[in-house]
């Protein structure tokens, strides 16, 4: 039998082996023709220790493989030198690096899972700093190490895994999920106790990524009807680093794995464009005040759920294209998903809106008005943001008359709660509520189909922007109200705006007398004593 030797300090294997700092220590003191290089770590049952290679491969060194790497530790080694190795593919000899396992407790709840633990230790804010003390706590006892966590599921977990040799002083990390920043690590305690503190972040050490998946535990899922989900997630207190905020009374397991290795991979991360379904991690709570913005570290980029397409709710009023338009609309809109529904002649704006409120089933819905003609390339699937407080969404139209694109007569994302918890105290039901402008095209505003509604929509408007006033952009947008162009009846788009300014004017801005534009009787009385002007002219 060739001479044998291992290199560390622990007990021999044989009671013939040697103990050796290098292989070249070896090749000094052996006085075999071959001498095999051993590993402590390796179950050597039933190995042929008198194995002998081929005159060809004589110059060659010979290294068997363990389960796990091509390289087990174990050579078998020409005293006189060797050229290069021949890495053999079997026999797979059986070895165990690290028997310690160190638990994190991510305080979800599920710590004390783990068979065989050698003790737990809790979470500290980050990986790097969790690591470095737990490394400065074992000390000597142990040399290589596990350390899992409680959030992941180590059921089918192999712990003989072991690096190959030349990796043995890498931190090795292995993938939670899909996350390559996973969650459990393999350590060489005395490396990462001397070299750890030495790098400002965890990612920046000397790191292995392991692609073998340890799959986490399913988060917590908090299921709420709210149309924002800031006052929920603000007055949370769920157990695990993580939990999923949604209006979906089913969630796949299969969501994104939020690395948790420091403050700023700990990413809200909503799932679907509108935000109906969003992973949020604990620390954001205290941040959270109005809205998810007031957390810093955001990822979009994780759209994989679908969010539920808003309903359409088309608002007439006998005005004369209404049937042309709402046809259009369902031409568009109609084969896109959503709910498509009509209210018919509501008396008053403010009920209009209620009864488009009470229509929809939707927390949120497409208000249509008859005079929009849509635009064809709007997209109905669009959704509002429920990371934000709840509020109205106001796209643009433009205005066939002046050429001015903005939110006049456009379509209007209108949150169904806000609508019917407003009376239509102010001059603007819209304005009156928490509201965004979308600048997107919704449609061309067809209101000059007729002098008496081309003056109407002009009269209200215009007495709204002038209320509106000190504001640079309403100033420019009454200017172009004055101002003419080809279309059908623009003069009177003209009128109505001039009438406007001159009633405000005259009532001294009093907001009661403003408030009387909203009724349609007085609209049109004021119309006939102004212009004589009729509602079927």
């Amino acid at each position: 039998m060739f001479d044998v030797f291992y290199i560390g300090t622990k007990p021999n294997l044989f009671s013939h082996e040697q103990q050796v700092q290098s292989i070249e220590q070896a090749q000094q003191q052996s006085r075999t023709r071959f001498f095999w290089m051993v590993s402590y770590l390796v179950d050597y049952t039933g190995f042929d220790f008198l194995y002998e290679p081929v005159p060809w491969q004589a110059y060659q060194r010979h290294a068997w493989p363990s389960q796990w790497q091509e390289d087990s530790g174990t050579y078998l080694v020409p005293t006189a030198g060797y050229t290069d190795t021949n890495y053999h593919a079997a026999p797979k000899l059986n070895s165990t690096l690290a028997t310690a396992i160190y638990e994190i407790d991510h305080l979800d709840g599920a710590a004390g899972q783990i068979p065989g633990v050698t003790r737990r230790v809790r979470y500290f804010d980050n990986y790097r700093d969790t690591l470095i003390r737990l490394a400065k706590s074992i000390g000597t006892e142990h040399e290589y190490v596990w350390v899992c966590s409680s959030i992941c599921d180590y059921t089918n977990f192999d712990f003989s895994w072991h690096p190959s040799h030349w990796q043995y002083n890498l931190l090795h990390v292995f993938a939670s999920d899909e996350q390559k920043f996973g969650d459990t690590f393999f350590m060489h305690v005395p490396s990462f106790a001397a070299k750890a503190e030495t790098v400002e972040l965890l990612e920046w050490y000397d790191l292995n990524f392991v692609p073998t998946r340890v799959y986490r535990r399913p988060m917590p899922i908090v299921q709420h009807d709210g149309d924002s989900h800031a006052d929920v997630v603000r007055t949370s207190d769920f157990a695990g680093p993580l939990a999923v905020f949604t209006h979906s009374t089913y969630m796949s397991r299969s969501l994104v794995t939020v690395p948790l290795w420091r403050e700023q991979t700990k990413t809200i991360v909503p799932l679907n464009p509108g935000a109906s379904s969003v992973i949020v991690p604990r620390t954001a709570i205290p941040y959270i005040k109005t809205q998810l913005y007031d957390y810093p570290y955001i990822d979009k980029t994780w759209h994989i759920l679908q969010d539920q397409r808003l309903d359409i709710v088309f608002i007439q009023n006998g005005e004369p294209n209404a049937a042309q338009n709402f046809k259009r609309l369902n031409l568009h809109a109609g084969a896109k998903g959503n709910r498509l529904v009509a209210v018919n002649n509501i008396n008053g704006r403010v009920a209009a809106y209620h009864a488009a409120a009470e229509a929809s089933t939707t927390p949120w819905f497409f208000a249509v008005f008859a005079k929009i003609e849509v635009d064809v390339d709007f997209d109905w699937s669009w959704q509002p943001d429920r990371m934000q407080q709840a509020k109205h969404y106001i796209f643009h139209a433009k205005n066939p008359c002046n050429d001015l694109v903005y939110g006049h007569q456009a379509m209007i994302a209108y949150n169904r709660q806000l609508v019917l918890d407003n009376p239509g105290a102010g001059l603007d039901f819209t304005l009156d509520s928490p509201h965004e402008v979308v600048p997107i095209l919704s449609g061309m505003a067809r209101y000059n189909t007729s002098e008496w509604s081309t003056w109407r929509t002009a009269f209200r408007e215009v007495l709204k922007l002038k209320a509106s006033l000190p504001d640079v952009e309403n100033e420019y947008r009454i200017s172009q109200w004055l101002k003419s162009t080809e279309s059908a009846y623009s003069h009177m788009s003209v009128a109505g705006a001039a009438d406007a300014l001159e009633y405000y004017d005259e009532v001294g801005g009093d907001f009661d007398q403003l408030k009387k534009s909203y009724e349609w009787s007085w609209l049109a009385s004021y119309a006939f004593f102004k212009r004589s002007l009729t509602t079927n002219q």
